[in-house]
């Protein structure tokens, strides 16, 4: 996984890797890489924009799968809608070739102390 510094905030990268293929059929990367992937993203935002010296642990984290993710590369961008003291807030939409067709989307709370 990669991170890159865009103007927009930081934004993860996912490269593609055969190891990925859940489902050889289709070929369709695994629900589990895609879900840890938004939740790795969902964290380094976080980390980028509270300063803790301490990683944000997640109390809940669900996804939403939007459609297939192909064998090919991934990209994430997390939204803090609040960063609190205690506990934040953190929404992340993944997506492929094109940002407006997004793969997979997430909601997150954190406990950041």
């Amino acid at each position: 996984m990669d991170v890159e510094e865009t103007p927009g905030g930081i934004e993860c990268v996912l490269p593609f890797a055969p190891e990925l293929i859940g489902n050889t059929r289709l070929p369709a990367i695994h629900g589990g890489v895609i879900g840890s992937f938004l939740e790795m993203t969902a964290i380094l935002r976080l980390v980028a924009e509270s300063g803790l010296d301490n990683v944000p642990r997640p109390i809940s984290f669900t996804i939403d799968y939007l459609r297939s993710a192909g064998p090919r590369e991934t990209r994430a961008r997390g939204e803090i809608f609040k960063l609190g003291r205690r506990i934040s807030h953190v929404h992340v939409i993944a997506w492929q070739d094109e940002r407006d067709r997004p793969i997979a989307a997430a909601n997150g709370k954190f406990l950041m102390a």
